[in-house]
């Protein structure tokens, strides 16, 4: 069963989350420290689903969490505190791809593997990179997002500005494809 809901974040609701950055604009570590706590796996889970690259993705991390402690008193609650959070995220990470002056190609070349940095073996990464190479941009994204990040379709959606429709046809059609070339492999049975 999916249950849609804008207001909860891994159990934390935006009214929280705002507290929170209103105290972090008063200079508050110990706000600071616990906003982190909590928004840390879906922030670091965006940036890896753009970056494909953990070490990139763990340097947008720490430097959101630098912006959030030098511009909190510019945020103005709107009841979406963690896109206001995501977005500060998505804005590192196209500078990111700006200092490295990647080219369309090469960011379609990144492969995943590196971003499921699990306890997985060699062997057990390079599969999942395999199949995860045979989805579309859009479609890893959106499945790490939901996956790794533990984002939900709608937040996905507001995200990626991308309908819930399209989130939820793309969602469906990665997971089908990566079922599918599990198949073909003889590694699954129905």
């Amino acid at each position: 069963m999916i249950v849609f809901c804008t207001t909860t974040f891994f159990g934390t609701d935006d009214k929280t989350l705002d507290e929170l950055i209103f105290k972090v604009a008063n200079k508050d570590t110990s706000a600071l420290e616990e906003l982190y706590r909590l928004t840390k796996s879906g922030i670091y889970g965006f940036a890896l689903s753009m970056l494909k690259s953990p070490s990139d993705a763990e340097d947008v991390l720490h430097d959101t969490y630098l912006s959030i402690w030098a511009s909190a008193y510019m945020y103005a609650s709107e009841g979406k505190s963690m896109a206001w959070l995501i977005t500060i995220a998505k804005n590192h990470c196209f500078k990111v791809f700006r200092n490295r002056k990647w080219s369309e190609e090469e960011l379609s070349e990144n492969t995943a593997d590196e971003a499921l940095d699990f306890s997985l073996s060699a062997d057990e990464k390079w599969v999942l990179e395999e199949y995860l190479t045979t989805l579309n941009d859009d479609e890893r994204q959106i499945i790490m997002l939901h996956a790794v990040a533990g984002f939900k379709y709608r937040e996905i959606a507001d995200l990626l500005n991308m309908p819930l429709s399209t989130v939820l046809s793309k969602h469906h059609r990665g997971l089908k494809k990566l079922k599918e070339n599990y198949k073909k492999e003889g590694t699954l049975d129905e």
